[in-house]
């Protein structure tokens, strides 16, 4: 990357950063964000190849958007930038989350087959095909140990255990009517990120 390209870059996260500013500004605390630029640094970080930059921002994101449960590509960018800052242990959390906010987004970096009993019903129609275009990919050398170390994660039996658990409560809401059992189910869900 040459210097103007990494200066574009840069200033484009000060923009996002001043835009985000005024909407807290304009709106007295409460953040409309409506075209979604909260998401769009991180990827910006990561072309940078600043993770400690990414990590600040996701701290202040965090804190600022606490109740935020982010979409995939969002929460696969937290994942790479929290394993790259040598924060291990939060990356191995977000990695658990960022599989239950869509299951083949690690079949897609990885370059695995990906297969319908993983199919997440709560994913927009559609949303595996856009799967198939990641903008990131385990033969990206940057990306190498990441790879190597998602794929130990993916092939745990911690991780076995929390995944087969979560596809079976979503099997069960696809068919389980309003009611005491759908209510234990979905706290179930919800829950099994937080015992991670």
């Amino acid at each position: 990357m040459t210097p103007k390209q990494e200066e574009r870059i840069r200033n484009k996260i000060a923009k996002i950063r001043k835009a985000l500013a005024a909407d807290k500004q304009r709106w007295g605390g409460f953040h409309h964000d409506g075209r979604g630029l909260r998401y769009l640094p991180p990827e910006l970080f990561i072309k940078l190849r600043d993770y400690k930059g990414g990590l600040r921002y996701l701290r202040w994101f965090d804190r600022t958007f606490s109740d935020d449960s982010g979409f995939p590509l969002f929460l696969f960018e937290w994942t790479f930038i929290l394993y790259k800052t040598g924060n291990v242990k939060e990356a191995e959390k977000k990695a658990f989350k960022t599989f239950d906010s869509h299951y083949y987004i690690f079949d897609a970096f990885l370059g695995n087959e990906f297969f319908p009993e993983k199919k997440n019903v709560n994913s927009d129609s559609g949303i595996t095909q856009n799967m198939e275009d990641l903008p990131y990919s385990n033969s990206d050398p940057e990306f190498a140990d990441f790879a190597e170390w998602l794929e130990e994660i993916l092939t745990s039996d911690k991780f076995s255990t929390f995944a087969n658990e979560l596809i079976e409560i979503e099997k069960k809401l696809e068919t389980e009517p309003v009611g005491e059992t759908r209510t234990e189910l979905v706290n179930r869900q919800r829950n099994l990120i937080d015992e991670k």
